[in-house]
């Protein structure tokens, strides 16, 4: 098994090659390029008696395959996950005879298939579906990307995307795109809605890194924006995920007040002042997630806290 690092991918992992022949870049961020490893998703639980590594195992192998790899041979996914080949052909033998996956020749592919895993989800969830029309008419009326995600561990999830023509990015989001939560509008909205302490522990566990030159990397400052996101309820990210990227976001609440999701628009900072932001754009997602929010939704879990809490 090749040597792994804090259960992150090495630099030779974020190079895998697909078989159309297009190279990941080097420069993405890694959320984007591939999943987490099988010790990412199980070292807190494993020594559960319930907990099974056999369906852990397929899993991390699904999860592999993404938008920039979506062909990978066995040797591949093995140094992605990091678990053995033969446990990696098993678990490519199991979901081929499900009908998840297909060969041709060393390499494999994810089916249309798979597709209905997370369907079963989206359209069981009312926010998801709900969010597209809302998404759309913002969208519609800016002329801008606009999203709504839910924090999922330590990232963004996105749940429904409404996109224009304007490519702002240099990887395609999509419902199912993961995001760092730390250096993106929608992750500080939802970082924002936790109780103090969760957003202490996940500022503790979380590797900072910086994606641009602006990245906010210190503790104590993205505690201190975390805080004037909060009282403000709303939170806008210049450059920091990428150079050129600005978002703004606000958020989905229940009807306790907790936030349970986030939504945004994402545009390029050539063509959007960060002023023009405030004045025109936040009154659209505000308007959006008002009919979002409470009391449509159920409370989703998370705690509700005053607007002056110390974090």
């Amino acid at each position: 098994m090749p040597p792994m690092s804090n259960g992150r991918a090495t630099s030779r992992q974020a190079r895998l090659v697909p078989k159309n022949g297009n190279p990941v870049k080097e420069s993405l961020p890694a959320p984007f390029v591939i999943g987490r490893t099988l010790e990412d998703h199980s070292s807190n639980h494993r020594s559960h008696p319930d907990f099974m590594t056999s369906l852990a195992r397929g899993m991390a192998v699904i999860r592999a395959f993404s938008n920039e790899t979506q062909s990978l041979t066995i040797k591949q996914i093995s140094e992605t996950v990091g678990i053995s080949r033969a446990a990696v052909r098993r678990c490519l033998y199991t979901l081929g005879q499900l009908g998840y996956v297909s060969s041709g020749g060393p390499a494999f592919s994810l089916r249309p298939r798979i597709l209905a895993l997370g369907y079963a989800y989206l359209s069981s969830t009312p926010l998801a579906v709900s969010a597209q029309p809302l998404l759309d008419q913002v969208s519609s009326t800016l002329h801008e990307s606009c999203s709504l995600a839910i924090l999922d561990n330590d990232e963004i999830l996105y749940l429904a995307r409404s996109k224009t023509t304007k490519r702002i990015m240099s990887v395609d989001l999509r419902v199912g795109s993961r995001l760092p939560a730390y250096c993106t509008s929608m992750g500080r909205v939802l970082l924002a809605g936790l109780p103090p302490d969760e957003i202490r522990a996940y500022l503790n566990r979380v590797n900072l890194r910086p994606y641009t030159e602006r990245t906010v990397t210190s503790r104590d400052r993205l505690i201190e924006i975390l805080h004037g996101v909060r009282t403000a309820g709303f939170a806008i990210v210049d450059q920091e995920l990428e150079i050129g990227l600005r978002s703004i976001a606000v958020p989905v609440k229940d009807d306790l007040g907790s936030t349970i999701a986030a939504i945004n628009l994402g545009l390029h900072s050539s063509r959007v002042s960060l002023g023009k932001m405030r004045g025109q754009f936040l009154p659209h997602l505000r308007s959006a997630a008002s009919e979002l929010s409470a009391p449509t939704f159920p409370r989703a879990g998370n705690s509700h806290f005053r607007k002056d809490a110390k974090i």
